[in-house]
């Protein structure tokens, strides 16, 4: 077991990621604080090079199955793929890219599954760090100056870091991104659905399939075995 200390991990990502703050975080500014929301898409310029494979997930997680299985997901990358991650199952990112949206009616920008794109929810991340450290197409994306480029054609303002980025990247160049499985990341949340879209929540909230992790965001109850 290695134990990283938080304040050395904030110090590292800072630099890298501050650009990328003010785009995806709550609340207006840049906090030192909030370094730690995106370490997982700097992951790969501040862990050791031996690692090579890392999974990130959130605490609100229960496993329903071994967690070796999700490892495996990393031999299904397709090439050139460096992150897996599931959909959003709410309609979060309908509602952000709602600009976007309007100006290209005939996007897929925000549409529900299986043919939209909905967004992704980094609650369970496959980071293959050899990977991104290698794409320089990746690399080249972290640059302030894309990142300005990416949020202005969106007109995206998100709060929800790393995931925001990962969305916004994904609208752009899916070929970055393995997408996992539902059942990998079946969230719980329904706070969209109280909140003016109620006519097409389940469109995204569907899950078909035998749930191996439930992932309580929002503060949702996760069900007993």
């Amino acid at each position: 077991v290695v134990v990283h200390d938080v304040n050395e991990l904030t110090e590292k990502l800072f630099p890298i990621v501050e650009a990328m703050q003010k785009h995806f975080s709550a609340g207006s500014g840049t906090y030192y604080s909030d370094s730690i929301f995106f370490l997982s898409v700097a992951m790969h310029r501040i862990m050791p090079k031996e690692i090579t494979q890392i999974i990130q997930v959130d605490l609100d997680l229960k496993y329903k199955t071994n967690i070796r299985d999700l490892f495996d997901e990393f031999d299904n990358f397709p090439e050139g793929a460096v992150i897996g991650i599931a959909r959003e199952m709410q309609p979060v990112y309908r509602h952000t890219f709602w600009q976007y949206r309007r100006e290209n009616p005939q996007t897929k920008v925000g549409d529900p599954p299986p043919d939209g794109l909905p967004g992704f929810n980094s609650g369970v991340l496959l980071l293959n760090l050899e990977a991104m450290r290698q794409s320089k197409l990746y690399n080249q994306l972290l640059e302030p100056a894309m990142v300005q480029k990416l949020t202005e054609k969106y007109h995206f303002k998100g709060h929800l870091g790393d995931q925001d980025f990962f969305t916004m990247v994904g609208m752009e160049h899916p070929e970055l991104f393995h997408v996992l499985d539902c059942t990998w990341n079946r969230q719980l949340c329904t706070w969209w659905r109280d909140h003016g879209y109620s006519d097409v929540f389940d469109q995204y909230f569907q899950c078909e399939g035998e749930v191996k992790i439930y992932h309580g965001n929002c503060n949702t109850p996760i069900p007993e075995d």
